[in-house]
């Protein structure tokens, strides 16, 4: 099997007009979502990343450049990450389909890890 990582695109204001109780629904699906992938034996890792865009680390003129990342105008951030085992890409993103991260306008990078290490 190979090794997939599904990352999760959003607004970085994906949570801001929810409820508590809107955000532990939503939260919950995630859950049962990865308890299904830990029960067939496809999870392998996953993680929320913090919703404050991290930070940008560029090589600029020969220097090492570090700035704040995400800005008020950035539409899309990347909100958390899964890494799956899959047979193929096309086993892959039918898991990433059933994900519970593609409600509204968020969506899922489907990426096979390289095996070369």
């Amino acid at each position: 099997m190979a090794t997939f990582i599904l990352l999760l695109h959003e607004s970085p204001a994906r949570f801001a007009d929810l409820s508590p109780e809107e955000i532990q629904k939503v939260v919950s699906q995630y859950i049962a979502w990865r308890q299904d992938l830990v029960q067939r034996g496809q999870l392998r890792g996953g993680e929320k990343l913090t919703g404050d865009g991290g930070r940008q680390v560029r090589l600029q003129n020969g220097q090492v450049a570090i700035t704040d990342g995400a800005f008020t105008e950035t539409t899309e951030v990347i909100g958390g990450y899964f890494l799956i085992e899959a047979d193929n890409y096309e086993a892959a993103t039918a898991i990433a389909a059933t994900c519970p991260h593609l409600k509204g306008a968020q969506w899922v990078e489907v990426r096979q890890l390289d095996a070369v290490h």
